[in-house]
């Protein structure tokens, strides 16, 4: 792999490609990606001692990430985000839910997918997903943060 970032549709589904196939050769225990913070993200202040716990949510103040290792996808969402990634779901069929986890100690959602498909697919999916789940702008920037 020779880079590690892109925000342009093209140029992220070519470096998701990438960054699958690099973490498959590595053999590594698995590929992060990671997408730059929006204002909304760097405006929220989890750590404000003023903030009630009601009003500050975590998954709201962290940038948002997947992973991925042998065909199976991890992400944490909140409610509405979870709502829209079941919707994005029916239109990759080769995708499913395998489990739906939430902690007591975190609000939302860790949800674990499988993924029947090639790298071409799972780059699709994953920056749809960004941009649709997670609400990213079109230009958003990505990051092979781990492979």
């Amino acid at each position: 792999m020779t880079r590690f970032d892109a925000a342009d549709p093209e140029a992220r589904r070519a470096l998701f490609v990438e960054a699958i196939d690099a973490h498959e050769q590595r053999a590594s225990p698995f590929l992060t990606i990671e997408a730059d913070a929006t204002d909304d993200d760097a405006d929220a202040t989890p750590d404000d001692a003023d903030a009630s716990a009601d009003e500050t949510d975590d998954a709201d103040a962290a940038a948002p990430w997947v992973q991925y290792a042998d065909g199976k996808l991890n992400l944490d969402c909140t409610d509405a985000e979870l709502d829209r990634l079941k919707s994005l779901l029916d239109e990759f069929g080769a995708f499913s839910i395998d489990d739906l986890h939430r902690p007591e100690e975190a609000e939302g959602t860790n949800v674990r997918l499988t993924a029947r498909t090639d790298p071409e697919r799972v780059a699709q999916f994953l920056d749809r997903a960004f941009r649709e789940v997670y609400e990213r702008p079109e230009d958003y920037r990505t990051w092979a943060a781990e492979v």
